[in-house]
């Protein structure tokens, strides 16, 4: 196996087919009053869409996701791009970090120099990361999988190789989203090599046997479930339809940045601890590129049958099926409906859990100070194992 340094550069002639996409826009209606309620705004998306037109500067945030160290590595015919940053100082923990949906590597940006050089940022030395960053199959600059069943356990044995290919036999995994359910599978499947796992979110279906439709015996998983329901009845359609016939979906969301942006940019309006706003959580620049990586790879479709090969081979732990290796939960305030510990240790063996005081579901975008300060502080007392 052989690791290639990558470089990203998009061609101008895919910049201009944005901007003539863009201008030929045909916006929808919308009801008066609307506001979020019937989905994305149409003056919020018709003022980042003219932003994205003319203010933002795509060349300038190529030019500093290149600043990172980027490459790519083919394991078996399935080609992955990570990021990979040493750390300073005197014994750095190897740490894997994978993002989520509708996330890319470019959510952990912040976050990286946080743990990689904790010394520059106010915190201990000691406590430094090499940090490793994919982007999953079938996201950003990640080869697209053609074929079926490359689903989160899956995913959890290419991490093992890729981190053995850099030459890290254990080491820690980080994630929220899909990167918990990632997370977790390397925990369940691989646990002789990992150090320990912090997440940021964990799903209700890895601890309610996959599907809401039963009913639990007891009653602390009855009342989470109710909770769950009642968001699932909410916000829940995206993951149905992701889930079940994501082809459908990508022939609009391919073809229409608009559209891609409106898809997206409703969960991480939603998602975020931002009351509504999505500026006070991100910057334009911020969603804009993270969106950005979704259209020029093309990979909007590929990134939505994760959520078809989640449904057809679920994640579920028990007591009997639990997830060994020492696990950390940071509970961020506007987290998707999260399990209580008591439900959680039923699948886990939960060492730590820390209740924030603001942030959301994107934590490593939203306070990344925060989720750097519990990673230090859950890793701190495995180093040496």
């Amino acid at each position: 196996m052989v690791v290639e340094k990558f470089v990203i550069n998009v061609e101008q002639a895919a910049l201009k087919d944005l901007t003539r996409r863009l201008d030929a826009t045909r916006w929808p209606d919308e009801i008066a009053d609307a506001g979020w309620e019937f989905g994305t705004n149409l003056a919020y998306l018709k003022s980042l869409v003219a932003y994205w037109r003319d203010g933002y500067d795509w060349q300038k945030q190529q030019a500093a996701l290149n600043r990172l160290p980027q490459y790519r590595l083919d394991l078996d015919g399935q080609g992955v791009h990570f990021v990979h940053v040493h750390g300073k100082g005197p014994a750095p923990l190897p740490l894997i970090i994978t993002h989520g949906w509708p996330g890319s590597f470019v959510e952990i940006v912040k976050l990286i120099p946080l743990l990689t050089d904790p010394a520059a940022h106010g915190a201990n030395a000691a406590d430094s990361f090499d940090v490793v960053v994919p982007s999953l199959p079938g996201y950003g600059f990640s080869d697209r999988p053609l074929n079926r069943g490359v689903n989160p356990q899956r995913i959890a044995a290419l991490w093992v190789r890729l981190m053995g290919a850099l030459g890290y036999q254990r080491f820690g995994a980080q994630g929220g989203d899909w990167g918990s359910a990632v997370s977790s599978a390397l925990g369940l499947d691989h646990a002789e090599r990992i150090i320990g796992i912090h997440l940021n979110y964990i799903a209700g279906r890895f601890l309610l046997g996959g599907t809401l439709e039963g009913t639990p015996s007891d009653a602390i998983a009855r009342a989470y479930q109710a909770k769950l329901r009642g968001w699932w009845d909410r916000e829940g359609g995206y993951n149905h339809l992701q889930a079940t016939k994501p082809q459908t979906l990508a022939y609009g969301l391919n073809d229409s940045p608009v559209g891609l942006a409106a898809w997206i940019l409703e969960k991480f309006r939603a998602w975020s601890d931002c009351a509504g706003d999505p500026e006070r959580a991100f910057s334009k620049d911020e969603l804009l590129t993270n969106i950005m990586i979704y259209w020029i790879t093309e990979t909007i479709s590929s990134s939505t049958r994760l959520y078809w090969e989640g449904r057809e081979r679920p994640l579920r732990l028990s007591v009997g099926n639990s997830v060994k290796p020492p696990v950390a939960v940071a509970l961020f305030p506007k987290e998707i409906p999260m399990p209580p510990r008591e439900l959680a240790e039923r699948g886990y063996n939960i060492t730590r859990w820390t209740e924030m005081p603001v942030g959301g579901h994107f934590a490593a975008m939203e306070q990344p100070e925060l989720l750097a300060g519990d990673l230090r502080g859950f890793f701190r007392s495995l180093r040496g194992r």
